[in-house]
């Protein structure tokens, strides 16, 4: 048999087909199987810099008019400015790079069309930016969707839309203010020399009309092509049509222009980070969430309705592979590997930044990881030490120590934290505050051709001496040499990082927001915290809140606070809502989690995401994790095989329980509570998915109905106390499952036409993957190690002895013998297997995603009433 002969008939089969076995399986199957200050300052224009144009609306002033309203410091406020705007150049990656280096096809105008701007939040679960106006209405500078190119008008349009299909753009960002140099950077030569590189690669552009969504002006725009293709200037219906109304060809359902490139759109379009955690103030939430007011936003607590699984795959057929494999993430939730895809289906909820500066820190951690120098030296290897050309002392360090810190900027003093942040849910990006803000835009896609896209895994390349058979490590030093975007963002960390430690990040209180509300709703009628206190017992019972912090000391303070008794005293006379008498607006002093890496065994929770791999040695995030995350212990009770659980997997942090109320639902996937759900007004971009399922895996035929996205502080509270009801209740939660919602279509093999229907050879060109099989399965079959082992065994099966494989060789060469035999007989084949593909070829067992964190379910009812009203207090 030849290689290549094997691989290509096995590829496409694998890839797909074979998940086809898992349709029917039940949920039980699975279980049987596995029993100091800044001072000097920095003139707005520096010398050479570009000059951007100026708009007839500042689109800063709202930015800074919240910076004055919050009393954001000069640092604060240009971090908030970044985390907003700052793209870091991912336009190419998203509007180029995704499509064709990836195959993710983005829907753009399907997503940020102007006639559809009030459904927007509804369907996406994105925020409509309040700056912004819908083409034609009153007082809109755009009076057509023809001016626009079908978006919203945004501040900066004036100035971005000259310049649609022409060179010579300025962008915004380079106009920023940056903030006063730190004396203590030894890149600022004590304060004097500002080295910082140019804000212009930061890319701002200008809002799309949704906040974190950012556009750009595409000098290579042919008007004259574009309203060939579309029929007019404001639409992009012929854009994104499938080819299929030109061919009549039933595949061709599955093409349109996203893919191809042969016709550029007007925009490119970049995100930023913001486009997550850009959210309604819970405090303050908008009367219609279609249409927010600035004082309604809040960057930093996680946007927790946002679709932006499927909203990055928008472009794909519902039918196709990615789609299934991707875009099935809940509400608020992504898979952290589905542009790195590890094969393992690991989705998280947004991080919510809360408190952070009472965040705990780890001490005396070895970090391998580069430093700030003012020399390299002797050192002449760029791998071990560099330094920019054209600056003075400007270089960087790589070296392996285990006293790191993490200095932040509070009320004007620059506190220095003992030690480094584990930030991810299973304590990645342990490296240091400032890496992990820089990771988050390889995340979104800066810098993609620069440093990491040729490291990602192509799940379509099989032959493993081949470029993209697995992930590989990008490099930090290169890809600071290679990318001015890289350098953009990492000269302005640290402000960044004072915007998360600012009073944008402070705790959002129940009492505080219902406060808000019974002032506005009562006359302006004083609602005191003894007010707060009695509704809360005439609901749960006399004395809960009492009640319910003893409950919290006895039962979860072990785990969710951030301060061990060693320290601050018994749990049982602790006061948890104690403000910090350090911390200059006297937040509260326990984070309510201690960030410690729990088994996930012990947690019970959905332990996929705990298995997640781009961290390992050798994957792509590898320098993002430190030496000692990578040494934690074996967590042995993984029922996964070992070599899915080594390099400090299997662990999920202790995650904290400040405002609570305000982020149901729980857990790491947003998967105990109820589902939610938008209810958007266009039926085509509504992507709930009927999750629960009975004993044997399969859908319930009558599925509770999902609770509409509710950002109000009455909508918030009651989604608490459902979820908080579910999670005290285990076996009233009912069990959930993600399924495909439509049927596969993998067309595959030599398909001549006759006429205009294709006549595949060997009567199999088309693999169809029914609705209703396990969306992990999809993901985390090892379709290629299955591959590879096929061959082997027919091959060199000595290889396969050699490796440990000796007891699979038997059924794989069956199983090729078979395939070879008979082709169409692939699916067949594998479902016949599919106990033994399941041990030896999955990355994750678990189906049931709402299982596990049991603590409390032994209370008595009124201790767990007293419980739920304890929490809200904190």
């Amino acid at each position: 048999m030849k290689r290549a002969q094997f691989a290509a008939l096995a590829a496409f089969a694998t890839l797909v087909a074979a998940i086809a076995f898992f349709h029917g399986r039940g949920v039980g199957d699975v279980h049987a199987q596995n029993t100091g200050s800044a001072t000097a300052s920095t003139v707005a224009t520096a010398p050479g810099r570009q000059v951007p144009e100026a708009s007839m609306v500042d689109q800063d002033a709202p930015y800074y008019e919240a910076c004055a309203r919050e009393g954001l410091s000069e640092s604060e406020c240009v971090g908030r400015l970044i985390w907003f705007k700052a793209t870091a150049g991912n336009d190419r990656f998203h509007t180029y790079t995704f499509q064709q280096r990836i195959g993710v096809l983005v829907d753009w105008f399907r997503v940020l069309r102007a006639d559809q701007r009030d459904d927007r939040f509804w369907a996406w679960g994105i925020i409509n930016d309040p700056s912004c106006c819908k083409p034609g209405e009153a007082d809109c500078p755009a009076r057509s969707a023809e001016e626009t190119y079908g978006f919203d008008w945004c501040p900066g349009d004036d100035v971005l839309l000259k310049y649609v299909g022409k060179p010579g753009y300025i962008d915004p960002a380079c106009g920023l203010r940056d903030a006063a140099l730190d004396p203590d950077d030894p890149h600022s030569r004590g304060g004097k020399e500002d080295q910082r590189h140019s804000p212009c690669d930061l890319k701002f552009g200008t809002s799309t009309g949704a906040l974190g969504i950012r556009k750009f002006p595409n000098p290579r725009f042919d008007a004259a092509r574009w309203k060939q293709l579309n029929g007019a200037l404001g639409t992009w219906s012929g854009f994104d049509s499938k080819l299929a109304a030109k061919t009549g060809i039933e595949s061709d359902q599955r093409v349109s222009k996203l893919a191809d490139g042969s016709v550029e759109p007007p925009f490119l379009i970049g995100t930023s980070c913001g486009s997550c955690h850009i959210a309604f103030d819970p405090r303050n939430p908008p009367a219609d969430p279609a249409h927010p007011k600035w004082e309604n936003i809040v960057g930093l607590i996680g946007n927790q309705y946002t679709r932006m699984s499927e909203l990055l795959g928008s472009g794909l057929p519902i039918t196709s592979l990615e789609y299934q494999m991707f875009a099935h993430a809940r509400p608020g939730v992504t898979d952290t590997s589905a542009i790195s895809h590890d094969q393992v289906n690991n989705p998280g909820t947004i991080n919510a930044l809360i408190n952070v500066a009472q965040r705990p820190v780890f001490a005396g951690e070895m970090i391998s990881k580069w430093r700030k120098a003012a020399t390299c030296g002797d050192e002449k290897d760029e791998s071990k030490c560099w330094c920019e050309p054209g600056r003075n002392g400007k270089c960087w360090l790589k070296s392996s120590r285990n006293d790191d810190t993490t200095p932040v900027n509070l009320g004007g003093q620059k506190v220095i934290l003992p030690g480094v942040h584990h930030i991810l849910k299973g304590g990645e990006d342990s490296t240091g505050a400032h890496e992990a803000i820089q990771r988050v835009y390889f995340n979104i896609g800066s810098c993609s051709e620069q440093c990491w896209v040729n490291h990602l895994a192509d799940m379509r390349q099989v032959d493993p001496e081949q470029r993209g058979f697995g992930q590989t490590p990008f490099d930090i030093g290169q890809c600071r040499r290679d990318c001015p975007n890289f350098r953009a963002i990492e000269d302005r960390l640290q402000n960044v990082l004072d915007f998360f430690a600012s009073a944008e990040s402070d705790q959002v209180d129940l009492y505080a927001a219902l406060a808000s509300v019974r002032k506005g709703s009562q006359g302006g009628k004083t609602y005191s915290r003894a007010d707060f206190v009695a509704d809360l017992e005439s609901e749960f019972g006399a004395g809960a809140v009492g009640r319910g912090q003893a409950v919290f000391a006895e039962n979860c303070a072990r785990c969710h606070s951030s301060i061990p008794e060693s320290t601050g005293g018994s749990f049982r006379n602790r006061d948890f809502a104690a403000a910090s008498e350090q911390h200059p607006r006297k937040v509260r002093a326990d984070f309510l989690g201690n960030d410690q890496a729990t088994p996930v065994t012990e947690v019970g929770t959905f332990r996929c995401r705990s298995l997640h791999s781009n961290h390992k040695a050798g994957n792509l995030y590898m320098e993002y994790a430190s030496d000692a995350y990578r040494q934690r212990p074996v967590v042995a009770d993984i029922p996964e095989r070992n070599d899915l659980k080594d390099a400090g997997r299997g662990y999920m942090r202790n995650v904290s329980l400040v405002n609570v109320w305000a982020t149901a639902p729980f857990m790491h996937n947003n998967a105990i509570g109820p589902e939610i759900c938008g209810k958007p007004v266009n039926q085509e971009n509504d992507f709930h998915r009927a999750r629960y399922v009975d004993a044997s895996g399969k859908l319930l035929a009558q599925q509770p109905e999902c609770r509409r996205y509710d950002p109000s502080v009455e909508g918030r509270f009651d989604l608490y106390k459902l979820s908080m009801f579910e999670l005290l209740h285990p076996q009233e939660r009912g069990s959930k499952r993600t399924l495909t919602n439509a049927d596969v279509l993998i067309d595959v093999g030599i398909r001549p036409l006759d006429g205009k229907t294709e006549k595949p050879l060997f009567d199999f060109g088309q693999v169809r993957i029914p609705a209703g099989t396990s969306a992990g399965y999809i993901n985390g079959l090892m379709h290629k190690q299955l591959v590879g082992d096929l061959f082997l065994a027919k091959r060199h099966p000595d290889r396969l002895q050699a490796a440990g494989k000796a007891e699979l060789v038997p059924t794989l060469q069956a199983m090729a013998d078979e395939i070879v035999k008979n082709p169409s007989r692939f699916v067949d084949i594998l479902r016949e297997q599919r106990e033994f593909i399941s041990a030896n070829y999955q990355t994750c067992d678990q189906e049931i995603e709402n299982e596990g964190h049991r603590f409390g379910e032994d209370l008595s009812e009124a201790d767990k009433k007293a419980l739920t009203a304890f929490l809200v207090t904190l």
